[in-house]
């Protein structure tokens, strides 16, 4: 009997809307002096003085951007804020505030919300953000999680896609492919699963492109150098659709072209060993991979002399004012050209 009742008020069926926002949100506080009134209102109040504010974004859906079969509830609560939060930073602005709604079916129980919330409560504490509204609803299949993150900048130091110049220098944060890796031994280990229920993997050889795609984070740390230095970048993104993607969407933007050297290319040994493994050339996946969430900027050539040896950059190449000529140099002297050959939500 205890158990039954147990059950019914473990069930969102049972909980009304707005006892169900207080118990997921009591313990989120408000820390930042922009946000005037949090979660608790109608809707927030937020302040930003003479500050430009900056707005991104994204919605992950249970299928297409997520399987929960390998997902652990509270790494998809953290990722959830940190694809938003990589936006903010790729604007060279500091996030401050989120709101986060929620659809979710019936097979859902308060427990598995309560865990989504619980990283991203852990993801707010990391990145100093506010939890500032959001809504909670059903849905007819699966799960989705919109997020939508609110940061600012001053305005003369916000940076766009479209401001790249002739000559300017490629450079990238971090390490690419390791996500995507990651995602191709969770897949693979799901499919030994469906076969053989009984199995038992050992993960301990792929830890870092394991948590390179469950539990990514998001460049605060390359904002604050780049500050820190009085490097203005140029132009920006992050990294989420990959590193081909990315060079195609600021060279459009800037409307230039950028040459890229393969052998410059910042790729993890963790990363080639599992690449290795799976007969995938390493390049490809720091190409096409996605989901690094590092950060792509060019910056004036007088500024590279200040990055050149600081390990958490690096240079790949050169933006040229010839136009269509997005390619990469191989160490043999090769010219391959650049597509787009990214993530696609709608071409998976």
């Amino acid at each position: 009997m205890e158990e039954e009742e147990a059950n019914n008020e473990n069930d969102l069926s049972n909980i009304k809307e707005n006892v169900l926002i207080k118990k997921l949100t009591k313990s989120f506080k408000v820390s930042n002096k922009s946000s005037t009134l949090g979660i608790g209102d109608d809707a927030a109040v937020l302040n930003f003085d003479n500050q430009e504010v900056v707005i991104s974004k994204d919605m992950l859906v249970e299928g297409v951007h997520f399987d929960l079969s390998y997902m652990p509830l509270k790494h998809l609560g953290y990722k959830s804020i940190v694809v938003n939060v990589s936006d903010i930073l790729a604007m060279n602005a500091s996030p401050s505030q989120v709101l986060v709604s929620i659809a979710a079916s019936n097979r859902f129980k308060l427990d598995a919300i309560e865990a989504i919330y619980d990283g991203i409560r852990a993801a707010c504490s990391e990145y100093n953000l506010d939890l500032v509204g959001g809504d909670t609803t059903s849905s007819n299949k699966g799960l989705i999680i919109s997020v939508t993150c609110l940061g600012s900048i001053n305005k003369k130091k916000f940076v766009k896609r479209s401001g790249a110049k002739d000559g300017d220098i490629l450079v990238v944060s971090g390490d690419l492919g390791g996500s995507y890796m990651g995602l191709q031994v969770l897949e693979r280990e799901k499919s030994v699963f469906e076969v053989n229920p009984n199995s038992q993997p050992d993960l301990s050889e792929y830890t870092y492109c394991i948590q390179r795609q469950l539990k990514p984070e998001a460049r605060k740390d390359i904002v604050k150098a780049l500050d820190d230095m009085d490097i203005l970048p140029t132009s920006m993104i992050d990294i989420s659709d990959g590193l081909s993607t990315e060079i195609n969407h600021l060279s459009s933007s800037s409307d230039l072209s950028i040459h890229i050297y393969e052998d410059k290319i910042p790729i993890a040994e963790e990363t080639k060993k599992v690449c290795d493994e799976f007969g995938i050339n390493p390049t490809v996946a720091a190409l096409n991979g996605g989901e690094d969430y590092e950060l792509l900027f060019t910056i004036s050539k007088k500024n590279s002399k200040k990055i050149a040896d600081n390990p958490l950059f690096r240079i790949l190449g050169s933006c040229t004012k010839k136009k269509n000529d997005n390619c990469m140099i191989t160490s043999i002297g090769q010219k391959i050209n650049i597509s787009s050959d990214g993530w696609d939500p709608f071409n998976k």
